[in-house]
């Protein structure tokens, strides 16, 4: 099995690594980069697909030279085995359909000079953009078979038919089995939960883990960045120009708040200890349990 995992570097929203101008405006350039949340669940699905089936898997990012250590990140997590880059000025300021674009040409790239691919694994949506349209365009621009929101899945490589059970709509109390032929592309829910029920599989993870230390130490020497011009992207169709989306508004994030109100109890009041007490009886009886 040869996969494919899309990652994208979003900004760190944790408390106190975010940072915001007088106006309230998101400052990337004073705030970390990390990997895009919802796409550890696509990296678990190709580490699941490797430990199972073994094979192959690249991890594929489109932005700045910095997104070199989101992809560092993945190969940690997921047990790559090489990364690929596709920076340039020219990409700046794409919005979706031009992320997809440029994506489907790297893919089509990596197909003709690395090898063939069976899946593509993306996350469900961004953290900064929250669109959930880059993986969904991706495959529409290789006319290859999706499935989205995916919670587990299995592979039958002789059949060549991916199984996935989806939740539909998004709704958590509906789920349907579906199969699709490879190539696809797998869109993971922030559900989806690998599993290792064999013994073999779990020596298998251990053993790839292993591997990825020394691989992840020497990272540079497994990334290969192609740019603008080693895909053969008109300029007309990617970057600014090539993004159809206009942006109206955007609402600023808001701050975390700076103090918390506390109730400052004196130990000697009975009364006040007593209200304490009832209050955090619920939460021990819970923990408990």
């Amino acid at each position: 099995m040869r996969s494919i995992v899309l990652t994208k570097g979003v900004p760190d929203f944790s408390e106190g690594a975010v940072s915001f101008d007088e106006d309230g405006h998101l400052e990337r350039g004073k705030t970390p980069t990390v990997m895009n949340p919802n796409d550890k669940f696509a990296v678990e699905a190709a580490l699941q697909t490797k430990v199972r089936h073994g094979g192959h898997v690249s991890g594929i990012s489109m932005g700045p030279p910095g997104y070199a250590d989101v992809l560092k990140e993945a190969m940690e997590a997921v047990y790559t085995d090489d990364s690929y880059l596709l920076s340039d000025r020219e990409l700046a300021a794409s919005d979706t359909w031009a992320t997809a674009i440029t994506l489907s040409a790297g893919l089509e790239k990596y197909q003709e000079e690395v090898g063939d691919v069976d899946i593509v694994f993306a996350g469900f949506k961004s953290a900064d953009g929250e669109t959930g349209q880059t993986g969904p365009q991706t495959a529409w621009a290789l006319d290859w078979p999706i499935v989205t929101h995916v919670i587990a899945l299995d592979i039958d490589p002789d059949e060549r038919i991916l199984r996935a059970k989806r939740l539909v709509e998004g709704d958590v109390d509906e789920i349907e089995t579906v199969e699709a032929p490879l190539p696809c592309f797998v869109v993971t829910d922030p559900e989806f939960e690998p599993t290792y029920r064999k013994a073999s599989h779990r020596l298998t993870r251990k053993r790839l883990r292993a591997e990825t230390e020394e691989r992840a130490a020497d990272h540079d020497e497994h990334l290969t960045t192609w740019s603008q011009v080693d895909l053969n992207l008109d300029p007309d169709y990617i970057g600014l120009d090539g993004s159809p989306t206009i942006v109206s508004s955007v609402d600023p994030i808001p701050k975390a708040p700076s103090e918390r109100e506390a109730t400052m109890v004196d130990p000697g009041d009975e009364d006040a200890m007593s209200e304490v007490l009832e209050e955090m009886q619920p939460f021990a009886a819970e923990a408990g349990d």
